[in-house]
């Protein structure tokens, strides 16, 4: 087992090139990573606002980690590609906890995290770096302990959540970025930023491979590409899209009673051999 994800946590570092990204298309349950694998995705990202939802919970740290980890084993175990996990904040506050989660995952079998600095329990948006900083030393730490090479992909959230002035927050960012790289982070991931010139500035000023979230109205993969970008999410749009696809047409056959809004599915013999597979 330990062989294997060690093989399989090589092959996914592997796929962070600057100017040739890692595409990911975010799952949220065994059929979407099948999808994604099937579609030709090099590894599968779970996107925990999607997995969350699944589940009947709240993004933002309201999933407890057993019912988080539950699904990251299963869509591993349903995969053949390399898996890395969205764990939030790391089911836990302390750096303890977070390195009892890291165990965890790589016991589900992924062999990769997004480990963000986001806090949602009080009035701070996000936590200081040294203390982030340990939590990510912790995760380091436990994978290592395991002899493997887990991608730790560490999340600023500045952007996303429009932390301080606009005027230094790519300082911060960047500050923060070093910080974490220093305790571990093989990569960093900038939710929230779409322009073409803070991405360039990122690219130069993050000493690792730089991840980027899309979704409706971002820059084409290409021109991200082209600035040097690493890795790209897609994040929960899928999965939001797909729920907007359930609210559309469930609204339209309880008001008009059609279904037209099922039009150009997948169909049912195509899906379901998809997930026959063993």
């Amino acid at each position: 087992m330990t062989s294997s994800l060690h093989d399989s946590a090589v092959l996914l570092r592997s796929l962070h090139v600057p100017g040739r990204p890692l595409i990911l298309p975010n799952a949220w349950d065994v059929a979407t990573a099948r999808l994604a694998e099937d579609a030709g995705a090099s590894a599968i990202a779970t996107t925990s606002a999607g997995a969350a939802w699944a589940l009947g919970a709240a993004d933002g740290d309201r999933l407890d980690r057993d019912r988080a980890l539950d699904l990251v084993a299963r869509i591993a175990a349903a995969v053949e590609v390399p898996v890395t996990a969205d764990i939030e904040s790391g089911y836990a506050d302390e750096p303890d906890g977070v390195g009892e989660t890291v165990r965890g995952v790589l016991a589900a079998g992924a062999v990769g995290i997004n480990l963000e600095d986001a806090r949602y329990d009080d009035d701070a948006p996000l936590r200081a770096p040294a203390k982030q900083a340990e939590r990510i030393a912790a995760a380091r730490a436990a994978a290592d302990a395991a002899g493997v090479p887990l991608y730790l992909n560490a999340r600023i959230d500045t952007y996303l959540r429009q932390v301080g002035d606009p005027a230094t927050r790519l300082r911060d960012t960047l500050d923060r970025a070093a910080v974490y790289l220093a305790a571990g982070a093989d990569g960093v991931f900038v939710p929230g930023v779409l322009d073409p010139e803070v991405l360039s500035a990122l690219v130069a000023g993050v000493d690792a491979p730089l991840n980027v979230l899309v979704g409706p109205g971002a820059p084409a993969v290409p021109a991200l590409a082209a600035l040097g970008v690493a890795r790209v999410s897609a994040g929960s749009s899928i999965a939001v899209a797909a729920y907007a696809l359930a609210a559309r047409s469930a609204r339209e056959l309880l008001t008009d009673g059609t279904t037209t809004s099922l039009t150009g599915d997948l169909g049912y013999a195509d899906l379901n051999a998809l997930l026959a597979r063993p």
